[in-house]
């Protein structure tokens, strides 16, 4: 399909060309050149479409040679050869390449234009007017392919969000098995290998050291109901379908906190009121693994949990102090570092990193730096409105352009025709010409973030017209001029049906603007004297007023309307696209959700069964069976997550 369109076009030019040469040029009067001349045309003809085929590729390359196919054509027949592949490919250097390399390219084909035409016309009034028009066009041109540009970089991000959240979707599964069996195997593994061991050393070496036997118990007691406990929970989350959501997660996290407050000493906690987003659910998580470790190594500690907003980060810290004595749950050592792994894994997924290490007072601390995308500093409301107003740092000063040049282009070329007298003398209204307009087009820069405010400054900047005619005495060979500066009103009530918001917010802008055109026409032509046609010049005035608001409000209603549409598509096709992103993350937290329900069931069915024997075992001074429980519960929880470890690989191999 690209293909066919990059070819299409070429084809059309070649052909509108080849007609005009094969005797449309003939029929219309023109002379055509000799043979020579001729060839060279169609030389010109031939490269320009070769090479336009190219222009989406290689658009600068292309642009070269298309002005060079412009200088052959040109210069055999000035009348002959259109040169619009230049045209053609400065909009594609303008779509697919930044704004400076743009900027450089609307330079050298105007610097091109120029020569020609300093070429073809020579040094004469007319030469003023072939230059403003060459400006006019190849600036709009380049404006109208940088904003093309704006569009399709905004719908290839949309794109790339599109098929993120759809790999998302697809590796939800197999991500939340890696994520839980990383807990589960942090909560277990440890323990219950604990004790294992200390189960078989009491054992072996009961006879001879029978004081053995009671510390096993009591150790086993104590872990297996800090393993129960730390199980139960992690069961109490996974069945917590709704805790995935974009509301506010203080409430979650303090509850979480109060949880495992209950389980030793109460922990202080300074938390802001509204964390919500990925980064809150990365501070749950690594708060729930770093109390999780203080539980086992620093059980009755003193912890404090701190997040703290920075400028767009999150700053969370996690102290405990150090262990009174020896730790009493046998960890030993900083444990398997799988829980230091899990954090950092966290805060990776959102952009940020984590850390972990002693203090200087002998107790530990987690710190996490986290992107914070919810509070002051993260984007701002209106989502909608700010895909409408992508920047666009080239389109819109074109347009401000060529409002300000089109009248004075006018100008120029019905000067060709005065005598160097009547130059002269027009030569201070051109002038006034220039800067008026200009004044008057300046508002547009704003029309995209300000509409109603660039609207109300290009109607009100247009009284300066009548103004000029009376005050300055602009003669009326020139002020004539001053209606294309109209161009201004018409943009600026295009931009107010694009970027002002609904209908019914927005209709008194095409109204306002015809009632406030028209009578600025009318007090200039009042200012001219040209008001006396039916002897009253408010009469007058009256009778051109009316016939003339009624036409200029149909136009201004049409470019509402025809604004008004391309708002509706655009944010439809935004809404589209939201939709499909929302389905999409829906899936992945469901595909997620129900991996969670899994696991709890299996979890809930093996591992806690044999870990509750394990403690009601070791509350009866039952040493054997405490080792058989432990083996047994250790046993299921491999077997889980190797049946979790094996449904990942299947997945991945079911996606290749």
């Amino acid at each position: 399909m690209e293909t066919l369109r990059d070819r299409l076009l070429p084809a059309l030019l070649a052909a509108g060309q080849t007609g005009w040469l094969c005797g449309g040029a003939e029929m219309a009067g023109e002379e055509v050149p000799g043979a020579p001349r001729l060839a060279a045309v169609l030389v010109a003809l031939a490269v320009e479409t070769v090479v336009l085929d190219r222009r989406r590729q290689a658009p600068v390359r292309t642009l070269a040679w298309t002005l060079g196919t412009l200088l052959l054509g040109q210069g055999a027949w000035p009348d002959g050869y259109f040169g619009i592949g230049a045209l053609v490919s400065l909009y594609s250097v303008a779509v697919r390449r930044p704004v400076p390399v743009t900027l450089r390219a609307v330079a050298a084909v105007v610097g091109v234009e120029w020569l020609l035409s300093l070429a073809h016309v020579g040094l004469r009034p007319a030469l003023a007017s072939e230059w403003a028009l060459g400006a006019l066009v190849h600036v709009v041109c380049a404006g109208l392919g940088e904003g093309r540009r704006q569009w399709l970089r905004g719908r290839s991000a949309a794109a790339r969000r599109l098929a993120g959240a759809e790999e998302t979707r697809r590796r939800a599964a197999d991500t939340e098995r890696h994520r839980l069996a990383r807990e589960l195997h942090d909560v277990t593994a440890h323990h219950l290998t604990s004790v294992v061991i200390t189960a078989n050393a009491a054992r072996r070496l009961g006879d001879s050291r029978p004081e053995l036997t009671a510390e096993a118990l009591s150790f086993a007691e104590r872990t297996g109901t800090e393993t129960l406990t730390a199980l139960r929970r992690l069961v109490g989350l996974m069945r917590d379908v709704d805790g995935a959501d974009a509301g506010p997660m203080t409430a979650r996290i303090e509850e979480l906190i109060a949880g495992f407050g209950r389980l030793g000493r109460p922990i202080e906690a300074e938390l802001p009121a509204d964390l919500a987003g990925p980064a809150a659910e990365a501070v749950h998580g690594i708060v729930r693994e770093a109390l999780t470790n203080t539980l086992r190594y620093a059980p009755g500690c003193a912890v404090r949990v701190s997040v703290r907003r920075g400028a767009g980060v999150l700053e969370l810290t996690v102290d405990n102090a150090p262990p009174r004595g020896t730790a009493t749950s046998g960890a030993g050592g900083l444990g398997s570092g799988r829980g230091l792994a899990g954090m950092r894994e966290r805060a990776a997924v959102v952009g940020g990193e984590a850390t972990a290490g002693p203090r200087p007072d002998g107790g530990w601390r987690v710190r996490a730096t986290l992107p914070d995308v919810t509070g002051p500093w993260g984007p701002p409301d209106g989502t909608e409105r700010a895909d409408l107003l992508r920047e666009q740092r080239l389109a819109d000063p074109a347009l401000v352009f060529a409002a300000a040049v089109l009248p004075l282009t006018f100008a120029l070329a019905v000067a060709e025709d005065w005598t160097a007298a009547d130059l002269r003398g027009a030569l201070p209204g051109l002038l006034v010409l220039a800067v008026l307009q200009t004044v008057h087009a300046l508002p547009l820069l704003w029309r995209r973030r300000a509409p109603w405010a660039a609207l109300l400054g290009v109607l009100a900047t247009s009284w300066l017209w009548p103004t000029a005619v009376a005050v300055a005495a602009v003669p009326e060979q020139v002020s004539r001029f001053f209606d294309v500066g109209a161009l201004a009103e018409l943009l600026a009530v295009y931009a107010i049906g694009v970027y002002g918001g609904g209908a019914d917010r927005t209709w008194p802008a095409w109204g306002a603007s015809a009632v406030s055109l028209s009578s600025v026409l009318v007090a200039t032509a009042a200012a001219e004297g040209k008001l006396t046609t039916l002897g009253s010049a408010r009469l007058t005035a009256v009778v051109v007023f009316v016939p003339l608001a009624v036409m200029t409000a149909g136009v201004f209603a049409a470019l509402w309307g025809a604004g008004l549409a391309v708002r509706r598509r655009r944010l439809r096709i935004l809404a589209v696209d939201d939709h499909e992103l929302s389905a999409s993350l829906w899936h992945a937290e469901r595909a997620a959700d129900a991996e969670r329900w899994r696991l709890a069931a299996k979890l809930r069915d093996a591992v806690l069964e044999h870990t509750s024997t394990l403690v009601e075992r070791a509350r009866q001074a039952r040493l054997e069976d405490v080792a058989v429980e432990a083996r047994s519960a250790l046993a299921a929880m491999r077997e889980l997550l190797h049946g979790l470890s094996t449904s990942e690989q299947r997945g991945g191999g079911d996606r290749g």
